[in-house]
């Protein structure tokens, strides 16, 4: 009967690290929990819009031309039609931000990472007071 007991306490004393861990490792509010590439590699592609909001209020169809590429060396690109500029991107605020810097037809901006994961980018931004948030999917 004890080892039975001990078999049920050790179960959940792993049970309840795993979770503690998992917790802890997340970083974006919407995860990954833990990923095997860094963040750098994650980051690093060509990105396009699935999805823009404003103040929550859906925008997506102005932006469906639009794409951003980030190099895994902080190099930055974007793309709109004939509206184009590039600059360079790094991680701030322990890696939860991305501070872009020198872009061409733009201030600096500081994205606000809610998501990042090899096949989803998800971030917002502040401006003018309105909350953009962009949910980008590799092009």
């Amino acid at each position: 009967m004890k080892s039975k007991y001990k078999i049920i306490s050790v179960i959940l004393l792993i049970s309840l690290t795993t979770a503690v861990i998992t917790t802890a490792c997340k970083k974006y509010p919407e995860g990954p929990a833990i990923s095997l590439r860094t963040k750098s590699e994650r980051l690093a592609n060509t990105w396009k819009i699935e999805n823009y909001k404003i103040n929550g209020n859906d925008y997506t169809s102005l932006l469906s031309d639009y794409k951003e590429t980030f190099i895994k060396e902080g190099s930055y690109y974007y793309d709109w039609g004939i509206l184009d500029g590039n600059g360079t991107w790094a991680f701030q605020n322990s890696n939860k931000e991305i501070q872009l810097t020198g872009n061409d037809h733009q201030s600096n901006r500081t994205f606000f990472i809610l998501q990042l994961r090899e096949e989803t980018l998800w971030y917002y931004y502040i401006h003018n007071d309105e909350k953009h948030e962009l949910h980008l999917v590799p092009n």
